[in-house]
């Protein structure tokens, strides 16, 4: 019989949320253009996601960091197509800067190696809670 995951409140998942959407909030108001705006934001951004889910979804970290990865993906495809535009949020700047408005591959890559790291870090964790 499968495991059904449940909706519980974690508070260290939680924590980081905070404490990386303050990083994120930082970097787009005060980062304009390098390196960390171009790709450090967009590598924390999907382990944001990831713990903001963790934080509330009791469910194994790989699955969720493969929901993470799938939807990030989805809305950088989305920005592809100007998917602002179409909903006509164009004009409204908070949709503009967490939809984004522009498609980018390095932003997959920057995906790629945010979710990889949440992955390496929680089996690294996982197994020293095993071997505990």
């Amino acid at each position: 019989m499968q495991k059904k995951s449940q909706l519980t409140f974690n508070k260290t998942y939680f924590f980081i949320t905070i404490l990386l959407l303050l990083v994120e909030i930082y970097i787009a108001k005060y980062i304009h253009g390098g390196f960390i705006r171009s790709y450090f934001g967009d590598y924390l951004v999907v382990i944001l996601i990831y713990s903001f889910v963790k934080s509330f979804w009791r469910e194994t970290y790989f699955r969720v960091a493969i929901y993470v990865l799938i939807f990030s993906f989805v809305v950088e495809v989305l920005q592809y197509f100007k998917i602002v535009e179409i909903l006509g949020l164009g004009k409204i700047e908070w949709a503009r800067i967490i939809i984004g408005t522009d498609f980018a591959w390095a932003d997959l890559v920057a995906y790629f190696l945010g979710i990889l790291t949440v992955i390496v870090v929680e089996y690294g964790l996982n197994k020293r809670r095993r071997v505990s």
